[in-house]
């Protein structure tokens, strides 16, 4: 070989030396200083899996100060003064790397993570508060990763308790109100009792979940993930695994992540959009539903017996064909109809889950929050109204001509919109605009804004909701220092504060049970 390509082999293979005998003191660093907490694997442990779809819309230039100066309100600590820059440069790196090999967590999994903090058999049989069980709020606040119960009578808290890092997707009631089980973007699903004020167990469903569903008899609880693209069906009493199932089209050759799951109770069945590929499945909850039993069968428990039943024998219907894939829906008050936005948010699609086909199409702008969507009645008409995120005005269509009834403008894009059937009123965001300290107040009867509202000038006014009799309104307030801010619903007056630590979505039991037409699913 000629000295020349002799030097330039030597330099190349000096040039891989050296980077894989960095990336093998990165690999160390991670295993002395990050597995810990956040396990061998990334997967996460006591801290959040440490994966690039987990990590969301954090940046890397955010990653690497948070393990520089630690993280509030967590046990993440500071490593500024233990690694030097280029070392903790290099970690951060690491973790926006996608694994070698693509990560896994299948029913076993779930199984081994599965835990209970008391014995579900000694709860109470009945609140130990005075409290209406059925006016109780559940406040996530942000800020110190807890939840607070509020009593919606009297206006106060009356219980707090410490969940996973990023509760995301709306919690789910069972259907007496009882228990109330919360979702974290890395798949721990919380299963709390608002009797006795307790948490009673959890279990990690998946790696990087997306929401959850339950079903209309509260025995199956649906979880929506990303990563790995599977769909969770959990028994709800005893957090058991019934079934993984694994998204993929048709011919089986494409995987996708889930956009939602929500509930269909007259349809018996969880509608599931793929984020990935464009189709709606439905799932029969009642083909999902565990023994009554906990003893043995054939070597296996009874509650889990339905984790081995093919998978795919849960998909009751699916509805492919479509121009593309939902990225966000709400039904109809029929549960017949979905209403779908495009990708780009340019298009709503209306799709007949009986037909198994797209019936309707609405020209929009600004990315729909469907999933913020309320309905109500109006001169005879069922209206249907929602946010937009990249656009400064709330939509109302009409559910019977599928038109656009009226474009509303508003003093920036919001993210939520809530009203009660006691109320004339609807109440809306401007969360992510440049008037994110104000709130506004929609006559639904006359589709005009009567009022807007600056609860605390210069703190963002985020989540609404309203008490179970709608008598009050409930609106997040504020970062660490911030507070749910109490509205009389009739006058629109200020009645109350209480303190919170960045106040996020609060949830009426009541409200949700009896799916209030001024709620989100």
């Amino acid at each position: 070989m000629p000295r020349p390509e002799r030097l330039v082999l030597a330099g190349l293979l000096a040039f891989v030396g050296a980077a894989a005998a960095e990336e093998a003191e990165t690999k160390a660093l991670y295993a002395a200083h990050c597995a810990a907490c956040h396990g061998a694997d990334r997967l996460g442990g006591t801290g959040p899996a440490l994966l690039p779809s987990n990590l969301g819309r954090l940046k890397p230039g955010q990653a690497r100060e948070i393990v520089e100066k630690g993280r509030e309100a967590t046990q993440m600590p500071g490593f500024a003064g233990l690694l030097s820059e280029a070392e903790i440069e290099r970690l951060v790196a690491f973790v926006y790397r996608e694994p070698e090999t693509p990560p896994r967590w299948t029913t076993a999994e779930i199984e081994a993570s599965r835990r209970f903090f008391l014995d579900p058999a000694r709860l109470p049989d009945e609140p130990v508060h005075d409290a209406d069980p059925l006016n109780l709020f559940v406040l996530v606040e942000q800020g110190d990763h807890h939840a607070s119960v509020i009593d919606g009578d009297r206006l106060r808290r009356i219980a707090r308790f410490p969940t996973h890092l990023a509760v995301h997707g709306g919690p789910k009631f069972s259907p007496d109100g009882r228990f109330v089980h919360f979702l974290s973007r890395d798949g721990w699903i919380l299963r709390y009792d608002l009797w006795s004020l307790a948490r009673v167990g959890e279990v990690r469903a998946g790696i990087n979940a997306r929401n959850i569903a339950i079903s209309a008899d509260g025995r199956v609880l649906a979880v929506a993930n990303y990563l790995p693209p599977t769909l969770v069906l959990l028994d709800t009493e005893r957090l058991r695994p019934l079934a993984a199932i694994e998204i993929r089209d048709r011919s089986g050759t494409r995987s996708s992540r889930i956009s939602a799951v929500y509930a269909a109770p007259p349809r018996h069945a969880f509608v599931v959009a793929l984020k990935d590929v464009a189709e709606i499945w439905e799932i029969d909850w009642r083909f999902a539903s565990p023994s009554v039993s906990d003893g043995p069968e054939h070597g296996r428990e009874k509650g889990a017996a339905s984790a081995s039943a093919p998978e795919r024998s849960f998909v009751s219907r699916r509805i492919e064909g479509l121009p593309e894939p939902v990225e966000d829906f709400v039904f109809d008050p029929s549960w017949r109809y979905v209403v779908g936005s495009s990708r780009d948010g340019t298009k709503l699609r209306v799709v007949d889950l009986d037909l198994g086909r797209v019936i309707a199409e609405i020209p929009s702008a600004g990315l729909p929050h469907l999933a913020a969507g309320i309905g109500w009645e109006r001169r005879g008409r069922r209206l249907l109204a929602f946010p937009n995120l990249r656009e400064a005005s709330l939509t109302v269509l009409d559910t019977a001509s599928w038109e656009v009834v009226k474009r509303i403008e508003t003093s920036g894009p919001g993210f939520f919109l809530r009203s009660h059937e006691n109320s004339p009123y609807a109440w809306l965001d401007a969360s992510l605009g440049g008037r994110r300290d104000t709130v506004q107040v929609v006559d639904k009867e006359r589709l005009e804004i009567v009022k807007t509202l600056t609860p605390i000038p210069g703190a963002v006014a985020a989540h609404t909701e309203f008490d179970r009799h709608g008598r009050y309104v409930l609106l997040s307030v504020g970062g660490r220092d911030g507070a749910v801010v109490v509205y009389d619903a009739r006058t629109l007056e200020e009645v109350a504060r209480i303190p919170a630590d960045k106040p996020s979505g609060k949830y009426n039991v009541g409200n949700k049970i009896r799916r209030s037409e001024g709620t989100s699913p």
